[in-house]
């Protein structure tokens, strides 16, 4: 490992490395993610599940956009036990290249028009191989951003995963625009295919970063001090399960995002009768500003602390999700845009880049890859299913919105509420994360 006294110019610089390489992995990885979202909104419904009426095509398809989260938790139990065994950087490379082989397989199915009822059966197992990658991205990203960040700016560094995770979906909805905007026929034949087969070059550069990413210091202490816990799972559920239910409970605020990035367009074009590739625009304006919020959120949480921040941008966004979804339910562009930039780009950005930190500073390092992994996927998984749910339960007439709005507000009220309930680590040092008592510590030291 190589490092210089504190404050010299290597200590200084492997922060940001481990930051960036962690922002433009993530980035590439949740491109490939994200794309899959989108065409399950826009282009799946006719592609797979062409004989079936419009209305349960659409809930299917989004359906197979939830199977990913299902498979999320079991790949968190097996990616978080090696990432805590062997290290953050070698399962971050195999997330990657994992993520990239089955979003190009995607782009290369044939349709349910070609081989019947083996085209959807194809699309989920490679749906459910690239849940298993997804599991251990972030929380492998996260931790080892954490534990390289300076003590008192944990929450920048970490959040430069969650802006990676944004300029993924910028990415994948910029490459989606003209696709989106082609003939139908052009669309449904060969044009959709076009962002899955770009994951091959996605994957080329994604691999040429990780390989570069360092272990972490924290980590190494841990391996060298012969300290490895051989089953982490196991002392996770043992000395840390209130925060694993904890990050579970908060990682619900997902909601929002998938309400947002995936059902609202499925609604707004089939329901609505909006423009595809207008409404793609709301969804990269939003994520644009979300860019520039999601830093400035993350240095007010170092200031401030953790829980407030996330729970302003948990609550807020129940708040918003209401006007949100009354604009699209209106087809009225101008307020779509105004309160989806307000939704997702500002208030919501409050707690996506918060909980990096938030969640990764209630876990010891011994077992920090699986505590995020674990806790994060369970959550997420509850949330995946959403936009599938959001479907079933939409209602008709320009007021169909409102369950939808419910489901979502009260998913982001229960994060926002379970957020408080957390003790406040945004000034604990990172060796004395997770230990019983280092919050009360902390305090006697700041007093003295």
């Amino acid at each position: 490992m190589t490092t210089t006294a504190p404050g010299g110019p290597v200590a200084e610089r492997v922060p940001r490395k481990a930051a960036l390489a962690s922002f433009v992995g993530s980035m590439l990885e949740y491109y490939d993610f994200f794309i899959y979202g989108s065409a399950a909104g826009l282009v799946f419904p006719q592609v797979f599940f062409a004989d079936s009426d419009p209305a349960t095509a659409t809930l299917l398809s989004l359906a197979t956009f939830g199977v990913a989260y299902v498979a999320r938790p079991i790949g968190a139990v097996i990616i978080g036990h090696f990432g805590d065994r062997l290290g953050r950087k070698k399962m971050l490379v195999m997330t990657l290249l994992l993520m990239g082989v089955s979003t190009f397989l995607i782009g290369l199915l044939p349709s349910y028009a070609a081989i019947g009822v083996t085209a959807p059966v194809l699309l989920v197992v490679l749906r459910v191989l690239q849940g298993l990658s997804a599991a251990g991205e972030q929380s492998g990203a996260n931790s080892l951003t954490l534990e390289h960040a300076p003590d008192g700016r944990r929450g920048f560094f970490t959040s430069f995963t969650l802006s990676g995770t944004q300029a993924g979906l910028i990415l994948a909805t910029f490459v989606f625009i003209p696709v989106a905007a082609l003939p139908d026929e052009q669309l449904y034949s060969w044009g959709w295919r076009i962002p899955f087969f770009l994951s091959a070059v996605v994957v080329a550069v994604g691999y040429w970063v990780r390989r570069t990413l360092p272990e972490t210091p924290e980590f190494e202490k841990v391996e060298q001090a012969h300290e490895v816990a051989k089953l982490p799972v196991a002392v996770l559920f043992r000395d840390h399960w209130q925060s694993v239910l904890r990050v579970i409970l908060c990682a619900l605020v997902s909601v929002v995002s998938t309400i947002v990035a995936t059902w609202s367009l499925a609604y707004a074009t089939d329901t609505v009768g909006l423009d595809k590739a207008t409404y793609l625009w709301v969804v990269v304006a939003a994520n644009i500003v979300a860019l520039g919020a999601i830093p400035l959120w993350a240095r007010l949480s170092d200031r401030i602390g953790r829980r407030p921040v996330f729970a302003f941008g948990a609550l807020g966004s129940a708040v918003l999700i209401f006007p949100f979804l009354w604009a699209v339910g209106r087809g009225d562009f101008a307020l779509i845009f105004l309160f989806g930039i307000l939704l997702s780009g500002v208030v919501y950005s409050a707690a996506n880049g918060i909980w990096p930190s938030l969640y990764g500073e209630m876990f010891s390092t011994k077992v920090r890859y699986s505590g995020m992994a674990i806790g994060t996927q369970i959550g997420f998984a509850l949330g995946g299913f959403s936009p599938a749910i959001a479907a079933g339960i939409v209602g008709d007439g320009p007021n169909g919105w409102l369950p939808v709005a419910f489901l979502t507000a009260a998913a982001a009220g229960v994060a926002g509420l379970c957020a408080l309930t957390a003790r406040e680590t945004a000034h604990v040092p990172l060796a004395d994360l997770g230990q019983p008592g280092a919050e009360a510590v902390q305090r006697e030291r700041v007093a003295a």
